[in-house]
This record gives C-alpha cells, structure tokens and sequence, in this order.
C-alpha cells in the first residue's frame, strides 16, 4: 500500500481536470441503469454522490466527462463495466462494532437462546450456530460477528459456528476476504482481541493488521445480488445481518428482499438491519422486537 497521498494526475502523468457538472438527462440514464442491475433506487439527493463515485472511475478510464462514460456503458465494453459502476455506488464506509447495540443482542440474546436456553429445552447440547453478513461490504461486520462468536463458544462444548459473507461487489468483497485492516477501522476491537486474533503489521505494513487464519477459515465468501431470481445456497440461519442495504431500495423492493429472506432464517431467528432503516411500511411476517430488530415467530 503506497504511503503517498493520491495526487491530482491521471496514470499518465498528466493533470486530471474535474470534469464538468453531471446533467440531468445523464443522471437519469445512470440512475435507471443502476436500478435494472442492483434495484438500488438512486433519487435526486444522491447526485452529488454519483458525481464523486464516478469521477474516479472517469479518471481511471481517462474520460473526460459523464457522457463519454455513457457512451462506453452502451458498448459492449460496457457489460465489464457494470461491475465497477455498481461497486462505485454500493461500497459504504464501515468500521468494526459499528452500531454496537446490534453486537449487544447478539451476545445477550440470541446466542443463549439458542445455544442455551431454548438448546437445553430441546436436549440440543451442539450443534452449528449459521449467521448471514448479507451486505459484508470490505469485512468489518463479519469479522465483529466472528470475534464475539469464537469467544463466546470458546467457552461452551460442541458448538461450531460460521458466517456467510455477501455482497453485491465483488471488489469490497475480495477486500473482505484478504482480512486486512487499518488501526482506525479497527478502533473499538478490545486490545486483548487485536492480540488474539490478529497479526499485527510490520515495516511497510505498519498501522495495519491482519485477521488470523484460524478466524478466518469460518468465514465464506460469495458474490450475490440480493434481488436475484434464486440464491445458491439451501442454508438456514439463526441470525441475519440485512444493515444499510435497504435504504438504497425503494418500498416495493424493500418488501419483496424481506419476505425471500424470511424463509432462510430458523423459527426463532433474528433479521437485523440498520438503525436508519425500518420496516413500518413493508408488509411482512416478522415480530418486531426492538427499532431495526425482527423475529421470525
């Protein structure tokens, strides 16, 4: 990783030159292409954001405006490019324990529920504890959940645990599972934690740590658009992680995503989602249980 700020050339070595204002017929065009290939519903506020996503891929391109890139979404280089269009406007910045009171349930609900009370009820004594990270983005969700799984089932016989890690863009999603992150990302993570569970950097890695193997080998990665017809997988979850996706998706989406879900988590099981998210106006099975907590009855 370069240790040198980013300057204001392109890879040629010449100035790069903001390009001029996005219009609306080209705003339009990008909107509604994003829509047909992620359903994320892009509206009149985000503009400002498409502009500052789409510059970087108008320098990497060495485009001198949005209507050149327009025109290359139009030809058949332009399927390549639907990749790195989605993965500009999806990827989110994101930090380990971030909105903590989730972790919280997690740890003081959900996992005695089902690995102690309810277990115990049901002479269920092991078994696998399933959790989907359904929007991972660059890893810091799952590797959360990952930390508080492996110690808390370092301290109870016969459990084994794994995480399903999603996202729609599969360059966030080879960044999550390299496993490397920066000290600020990782600020909250309990010192004992960093030395138990990662590999500190060193030399030209410095400020930066690694999660170990024996974390990371229950971790498996997928790229998957959450809208697609059918997933690749038959597993059922107690818990699911569904955080600061929907709110990119329009009410109709919102409630079809959450009602495909539903059947993939156990009797019992939890669907979370963000703090700045809600499903008031969606219809669906679930129980609410506390804002942005749901269960399956």
């Amino acid at each position: 990783m370069s240790p040198f700020p980013f300057s204001s050339q392109d890879r040629n070595g010449s100035p790069f030159s903001s390009p001029a204002p996005i219009t609306a017929a080209e705003y339009e065009f990008i909107r509604q292409i994003v829509y047909e290939h992620s359903r994320i519903n892009l509206g009149p506020s985000k503009k400002e954001l498409v502009m500052a996503r789409l510059s970087k891929r108008l320098r990497a391109l060495n485009l001198n405006g949005y209507s050149d890139y327009i025109n290359m979404l139009r030809t058949p280089a332009g399927k390549d490019e639907m990749t790195n269009l989605i993965d500009s406007i999806s990827t989110n910045h994101t930090y380990f324990f971030r909105e903590p009171q989730h972790f919280d349930f997690l740890t003081q609900v959900v996992l005695p529920q089902f690995c102690e009370q309810d277990g115990a009820k049901r002479g269920a004594t092991s078994g696998t504890f399933k959790v989907w990270s359904a929007a991972t983005s660059s890893g810091e969700e799952p590797y959360t959940i990952s930390l508080l799984l492996d110690d808390y089932f370092s301290r109870i016989r016969g459990w084994n645990w794994n995480i399903l890690c999603t996202d729609i863009s599969t360059r966030v999603l080879a960044k999550a599972q390299e496993g490397i992150f920066s000290k600020d990302r990782l600020g909250p993570v309990r010192p004992d934690w960093l030395q138990r569970y990662f590999d500190k950097g060193v030399g030209e890695s410095e400020g930066f740590y690694r999660v170990k193997p024996e974390l990371r080998r229950n971790l498996s990665f997928r790229a998957l658009n959450l809208l697609a017809p059918s997933y690749p997988f038959r597993d059922s979850f107690q818990v699911v992680f569904l955080r600061n996706v929907m709110i990119y998706f329009d009410r109709e989406t919102q409630e079809e995503l959450v009602n495909k879900i539903y059947p993939l988590i156990q009797p019992g099981g939890y669907l979370i989602i963000g703090h700045a998210e809600s499903l008031t106006n969606v219809k669906h099975p679930f129980k609410l249980v506390k804002p942005s907590i749901y269960r399956k009855a």
